[in-house]
């Protein structure tokens, strides 16, 4: 985790507004409240999926907030498995200016763990990752970059991951099947020469046959200019709600002073399913303090609560995300 110094005093003066009733930030936000979201997606032209997100971002008094780039891009690769999902974060050194190299490489290896971790469980795997059964299939790399760290980065890496695998779109495929002709076996100089071959396939391909072995198995793009389908299940993908502790109060989207006042942080992270019922995925607590059973319970169904919430205004912007695509598409298609 990266850290923020803060002197004994500053630190008591930040725990004692957190516990104040009513409560005081800094900020003067409430104990529940966000900074100002905003997102993009598309961001990355050469990328099948992107999206760049902040909070707290204020250009008018020049506070950059915390901001991420998150890019999916997808690479064929011969498998017997449904494809994968492999997750890296790399964070800039702007963003962690009192950070040694050695120190920004660990924080960079727990965030990419805390995040591959979550999102690669089979339980989130979308069904079209999948080629060719047993072959071939689609290798998901999700990378994401934090070009500046306000406070609450968790929840800030899983918001733009979320957002850049919906929109992500995975390219339509169709199988190839080559076969030689009937009752005609393949000899050496039929294969090395100009022999002829009968092409079995689901739609006619442009792509010189006479090298292949019978029976090979291969995939084509139907409309190079057809983006493809939406990931699977892309509903599910989760958001992490971080909990920051100071007995007995706690409270989100914690400031870096705030971060750095708070003897623990639970970080929940919650799939969905089913838009009504959140699932904790994963679960990690950070910092010195410690919490009871019963504790951990009650925080769960706070977070849960909070969990939705995010989802739905998450959501709401993502789909008028689409539309905005949709339409620039549609523009795109009739100049065509």
């Amino acid at each position: 985790m990266a850290s923020t110094s803060i002197s004994k005093a500053e630190k008591s003066y930040i725990q004692a507004g957190l516990l104040a009733s009513p409560s005081r930030r800094t900020d003067g936000r409430g104990l529940s409240d966000f900074r100002p979201i905003s997102l993009e997606t598309g961001v990355a032209p050469l990328a099948n999926g992107s999206a760049r997100l902040s909070i707290g971002h204020n250009p008018h008094d020049g506070s950059s907030g915390t901001e991420v780039l998150a890019a999916a891009k997808l690479e064929v690769e011969n498998s017997t498995d449904s494809g994968r999902i492999a997750c890296s974060v790399s964070c800039s050194p702007s963003a962690y200016p009192n950070l040694s190299t050695g120190a920004l490489d660990d924080f960079q290896h727990d965030l990419t763990t805390v995040l591959n971790q979550t999102l690669s469980d089979r339980s989130l795997h979308p069904s079209n990752l999948v080629i060719l059964p047993g072959k071939k299939s689609w290798l998901l790399n999700l990378d994401i970059v934090v070009l500046a760290d306000s406070g609450n980065i968790y929840d800030a890496l899983f918001m733009a991951a979320r957002a850049a695998l919906w929109d992500t779109k995975v390219p339509r495929t169709r199988s190839v099947e080559y076969k030689a002709k009937k009752n005609e076996s393949v000899s050496k100089s039929t294969v090395g020469g100009s022999g002829d071959m009968d092409m079995d396939q689901d739609t006619a391909s442009g792509l010189d046959t006479r090298q292949i072995i019978s029976n090979a198995i291969d995939f084509e793009l139907p409309d190079y200019w057809d983006e493809g389908e939406v990931l699977d299940g892309r509903d599910r993908w989760p958001l992490c709600v971080t909990l920051n502790l100071v007995p007995p109060v706690h409270y989100l989207d914690a400031l870096p002073l705030e971060e750095a006042s708070t003897p623990v942080r639970l970080l929940l992270v919650f799939s969905f399913p089913s838009a009504s019922s959140p699932t904790v995925q994963a679960m990690r607590m950070l910092g010195s303090g410690e919490l009871s059973v019963a504790e951990i319970k009650t925080l769960v169904t706070e977070g849960e609560k909070y969990a939705k919430e995010m989802m739905t205004a998450l959501t709401f912007k993502l789909k008028e995300e689409d539309v905005r695509w949709g339409q620039k598409a549609r523009e795109k298609f009739a100049r065509r």
